[in-house]
């Protein structure tokens, strides 16, 4: 096939290209793994949680999207147990309190927040600072 535009610049390219695996990791919750993009809209944190770890139900004000890329996570909603796995994907609206048991495989997720993740933000600066230093 032939491509009748032209590449974009290595300075076109870093202005709207993000390698997240180049974004220090942060603990956005406890024993996570996360790198996180966000813009004035959205968070996104590329987590990964080990294995037999529980994240303690909680709410919060974002809508959350989370998309399994990896292992199994046992996702508890209002009391009930919804089992997630690779490929699948699960919506949660506002304040809608959840939690989950990581399974023995581990876990890893896109998931993506809005509006943006303020906490997990300010996580992010104060890891960029410690890297520079």
């Amino acid at each position: 096939m032939e491509k009748k535009e032209p590449y974009a610049t290595q300075e076109e390219f870093n202005q709207r290209v993000i390698r997240y695996r180049d974004i220090p990791a942060v603990e956005a919750v406890p024993g996570s793994k996360s790198h996180i993009v966000s813009t004035e809209r959205i968070t996104i944190s590329f987590i990964t949680l080990p294995p037999n770890i529980s994240t303690p139900v909680h709410n919060h004000e974002h809508e959350q999207t989370m998309i399994v890329l990896d292992g199994a996570l046992d996702l508890v909603i209002d009391g009930k147990i919804y089992p997630l796995k690779k490929g699948d994907v699960t919506v949660l609206p506002s304040n809608l309190g959840h939690g989950g048991y990581v399974s023995d495989e581990g876990y890893s997720s896109i998931e993506v927040f809005s509006p943006p993740r303020q906490d997990w933000i300010a996580k992010l600066e104060a890891a960029r600072k410690k890297a520079q230093a």
